[in-house]
């Protein structure tokens, strides 16, 4: 499905490194999101008003704040794909960042008064309506939000978007929330235990301290987090495997933004090569790179002399001037 909706919505699906694809992958699982967090929130609103339930309210609710959080992924594809300007020369590419740590903040409200719902309903305890329309709209929720974690994951490992792992992890915390209300609501019709506030407390801390996970895991892009081992390796590989390269040194790896990345660093190559091959294997690299990494590199050649050097016999050498 999620390949389906790719080839329909993504004009060269297959080139993640561009930011335009990007972009229309972003508004794509965007738009997804919204229409099925909104149908999602007017069944369960309805069923939760209906049955007493504040959990599932809570849960609707909860549904409501996922199509805002999709609302501002939408925003931060959109603001993220404005092209350099004389105040931003390396582009835009930070604001999906900062909608990434938008949606921690929302998943982190929602956590807060989960657990505030519960509380009052542990302090107030009402009896919970139970009937088949009730298990019907929540088991639909539950697959439909295992697909959005299944659909956002895959999207946002394939274009390496911390909104959309963050979007990802939101759905998972549904997909348990909606269960625990469901189970909820079982175990309460069965025995007569009214354990709605309890669940609702338990879910509601578990929403919580996710948001707070995903919050340190979005600011660390902003504050400006090293490359990982694996980027820095790889291009290491790509450096050191060329003919002619004897080493390389100060690799700095700068990030702008998802498919904005800049990198330096030192090649050192032999003095004596000819210097129009040895600018065409720096170039032939930095094209690579750029190609395979999405990275824009520029390297700064290091001549190294490795011919020996004759040295003059003793007592033959230019006479000093007077």
């Amino acid at each position: 499905m999620t390949d389906w909706l790719s080839r329909m919505f993504v004009r060269d699906y297959g080139r993640v490194n561009d930011p335009e694809v990007r972009t229309s992958y972003g508004l794509m699982a965007g738009i997804v999101g919204i229409v099925c967090n909104i149908v999602l929130f007017a069944a369960k609103g309805a069923i939760g008003l209906v049955s007493g339930s504040v959990s599932i309210v809570a849960d609707a609710i909860n549904n409501l704040s996922d199509a805002s959080s999709n609302i501002v992924t939408l925003a931060g594809f959109k603001l993220a794909s404005k092209p350099a300007d004389k105040g931003h020369p390396y582009g835009h590419g930070r604001f999906e960042y900062l909608a990434g740590l938008v949606v921690a903040v929302l998943v982190t409200s929602v956590g807060v008064e989960l657990v505030r719902s519960g509380i009052e309903r542990i302090l107030e305890p009402r009896d919970v309506s139970f009937g088949l329309p009730l298990v019907a709209v929540m088991l639909v929720s539950i697959a439909i939000k295992a697909w959005l974690m299944a659909f956002n994951r895959t999207l946002g490992r394939r274009i390496e978007s911390e909104t959309l792992e963050a979007t990802a992890v939101d759905s998972r915390n549904d997909v348990i929330t909606t269960s625990a209300v469901l189970a909820c609501s079982i175990v309460s019709w069965a025995t007569g235990v009214q354990l709605d506030g309890w669940v609702g407390l338990a879910v509601g801390t578990f929403v919580l301290v996710s948001g707070l996970l995903l919050v340190r895991d979005t600011v660390n892009p902003l504050l400006g987090q090293a490359p990982s081992d694996e980027v820095v390796e790889r291009v290491h590989q790509i450096i050191l495997t060329k003919p002619g390269v004897l080493g390389m040194h100060d690799l700095m790896i700068h990030d702008y933004g998802p498919g904005r990345k800049l990198a330096s660093a030192h090649v050192e190559m032999p003095a004596e090569a000819d210097p129009l091959k040895t600018h065409a294997t720096l170039d032939g690299i930095e094209k690579q790179v750029e190609a395979e990494m999405g990275i824009v590199l520029t390297l700064h050649y290091d001549p190294i002399v490795t011919a020996k050097v004759k040295r003059r016999p003793e007592g033959k050498g230019v006479p000093a001037a007077r």
